[in-house]
């Protein structure tokens, strides 16, 4: 159900283009650290794993202070476990579709947040374990955008969807989901 409500809100975002006053269209790209959060990590520790993400942006403009910024973003996400036995990096890439409100606070810097859905094409894995391939998350984030297009943000997603059935030793099936810091360069053009 929150897949449907995300796209009708891209629908109608993408209906409301003629309506905004400028738009940019841009490119982005940075690293990823990510890691997992949830219950039943007595036994299993977790740590960062490093990735990537790049894609690119539309950034609606709606007056001075706000704009939406739809974004289509290739991430690797994952995290390092460790228990008395084993040790796996779990990792998977998707195709993020992250849906930001902005809101341009003084001088080009902003904060923004919105929801994300996550569609996995790849994974990386030597276990038993089924990565789900619909990864829903909230995004938050804050960052610097100058006249001349470019810009740097940091932003925290935190998942709110399962990443799938982890079959990591001693028959455990944490209920883990993604956690990531993104710290992105991108570059905008049609600059007014």
């Amino acid at each position: 159900m929150k897949s449907y409500i995300f796209f009708i809100a891209i629908l109608f975002m993408s209906a409301n283009l003629s309506y905004s006053q400028t738009f940019q269209i841009g490119v982005k790209g940075g690293v990823n650290f990510s890691n997992f959060y949830g219950n039943d990590l007595s036994n299993i520790s977790s740590d960062v794993l490093l990735g990537f993400h790049a894609g690119g942006l539309i950034n609606l403009k709606f007056g001075s202070v706000f704009s939406v910024q739809p974004e289509l973003l290739i991430s690797s996400q994952g995290a390092k476990l460790k228990n008395a036995v084993n040790k796996e990096n779990f990792k998977a890439t998707y195709f993020n579709i992250p849906l930001m409100l902005k809101f341009n606070i003084h001088s080009g810097i902003y904060a923004e947040v919105g929801p994300q859905a996550g569609f996995k094409i790849g994974e990386n894995n030597n276990t038993n374990t089924d990565i789900k391939n619909l990864d829903t998350a909230i995004a938050g984030g804050l960052g610097y955008h100058s006249n001349s297009g470019f810009g740097i943000g940091a932003r925290y997603i935190a998942g709110l969807s399962k990443v799938g059935d982890i079959n990591f030793g001693g028959g455990v099936n944490p209920d883990y989901k993604n956690s990531t810091i993104q710290v992105s360069l991108f570059y905008t053009f049609f600059n007014n």
